[in-house]
């Protein structure tokens, strides 16, 4: 794409499927499902002879679908850089995911196996979609914008959940007032408005965002094919000192990040006791305080550079995880969430465009971004998988210092890259 020339009709497709997908992100990743879960399934279950407590489980099944993902995600993206296929394949998964978050309507006491069943294939719907909709930023933005219209996607994403989380705590706390007869079924019909949120505006995504149908021959080992041309993109990667050290920081953050996203409602319930309501008020504050704070973020950026930017969230991020372990208030719990909030959005969105902005001139945009996904999915596995660990053996609140040491070893990092720009 040259410097000054963008497709603004597409930047606005892009930024509305993060307006679509996030309703996932909000309600059925961290806010409401966890909760309704753990509400609805036994504290303890039995897997093959042993016995878990149902966060653990629930905690080790979406890590599963992260290395089911993980392992995927090279093909898929192969097969697209290759034969194209980039939009067919977010609309698949995008699909996969949706469909199963309307699935989870039929989720109740008596079948928590299937709430499990279908929160497995919701994530893989989800972060399958995000591998070839990340791919998209490169090709229809300049680096100079690449920042703000990231940020732009993320604060997007936070407004059209909080809206939908909003509709869906008033169904569960006042049920009678649109006509359901309780809060549990209230919870239930919120899955399905989540699905059907999701397909109805990815629909409209996916008619502005250009489509890149190559229809070449594609290898007959496209498997083995798809793990050399990720191999070769490493190859290309150790080629440029910067852009190791940034990938290991951001896997180091992300671990933080993400893992810190998908406990932050189980922590509340388990380790302080706190009611339902003021979980969900709490991540409604998280969201609306992230609408500003990815754009604050990005014009941070612009002036102090994309590392300084990411260290100042980094060691926001540490402070953050060392107070978590002695929060014991609802009150403390409020006010974490608020500076949670001013972060979360900056961190992802800068990492986003971080990225975009430091790969080599290239069309393979799926693979590049496949390796970022890649990275992803494996710290939210390493990070979930070693706080399941924790919580089973000495509860969840010491997963918090565990946490703190992933964004102390990142901040490292980034300092890091910032001596190796200045030596260029």
């Amino acid at each position: 794409m040259k410097n000054n020339i963008y497709n603004r009709k597409a930047i606005r497709a892009w930024t509305l499927y993060d307006w679509a997908n996030s309703v996932y992100a909000l309600v059925i990743s961290t806010a409401v499902f966890p909760i309704y879960y753990s509400a609805n399934s036994p504290e303890e279950i039995a897997v093959f002879g042993y016995y878990f407590n149902n966060s653990a489980l629930y905690t080790g099944v979406i890590s599963l679908s992260f290395v089911l993902i993980s392992l995927l995600s090279p093909i898929l993206s192969a097969i697209a850089d290759l034969g194209g296929g980039k939009l067919n394949f977010m609309r698949f998964f995008s699909l996969l995911g949706s469909f199963a978050c309307m699935g989870l309507f039929f989720f109740t006491k008596e079948n928590y196996e299937l709430g499990l069943l279908l929160a497995f294939f919701a994530s893989i719907g989800f972060s399958g979609s995000l591998v070839f909709y990340n791919a998209f930023l490169p090709e229809i933005a300049p680096k100079r914008l690449q920042d703000r219209i990231s940020a732009k996607g993320f604060s997007m994403g936070y407004l059209g959940g909080a809206i939908l989380l909003i509709i869906i705590l008033g169904m569960g706390i006042k049920p009678e007032m649109f006509g359901i007869q309780d809060s549990v079924f209230a919870y239930r019909l919120g899955f399905l408005l989540v699905g059907l949120w999701w397909f109805g505006f990815s629909l409209r995504s996916f008619q502005n965002l250009p489509s890149d149908n190559k229809k070449k021959k594609l290898p007959k080992h496209i498997i083995a094919s798809s793990y050399k041309e990720l191999g070769l993109v490493w190859k290309e990667f150790k080629k440029d000192k910067k852009l190791v050290t940034f990938l290991q920081a951001f896997f180091m953050f992300s671990t933080g990040v993400q893992t810190i996203i998908l406990i932050a409602s189980l922590f509340g319930s388990k380790v302080l006791g706190l009611e339902d309501q003021k979980l969900i008020i709490t991540i409604l504050l998280i969201q609306f305080i992230a609408m500003p704070g990815s754009h604050l973020f990005a014009r941070l950026s612009e002036k102090k550079g994309n590392p300084q930017a990411l260290i100042i969230a980094t060691s926001i991020w540490m402070c953050i995880c060392i107070g978590a372990y002695f929060i014991t208030s609802d009150i403390q719990f409020y006010a974490f969430g608020a500076i949670v909030g001013l972060v979360l959005g900056g961190i992802q969105s800068i990492a986003r465009s971080t990225y975009s902005k430091m790969l080599p001139e290239t069309e393979d945009h799926a693979t590049y971004f496949s390796f970022y996904d890649i990275l992803e999915k494996w710290s939210v596995v390493i990070g979930t998988g070693l706080v399941a660990i924790i919580d089973q053996a000495v509860g969840l609140r010491f997963s918090s210092i565990l946490l703190a040491s992933f964004f102390m070893v990142a901040t490292f990092l980034l300092m890091k890259l910032i001596k190796q720009t200045k030596k260029q």
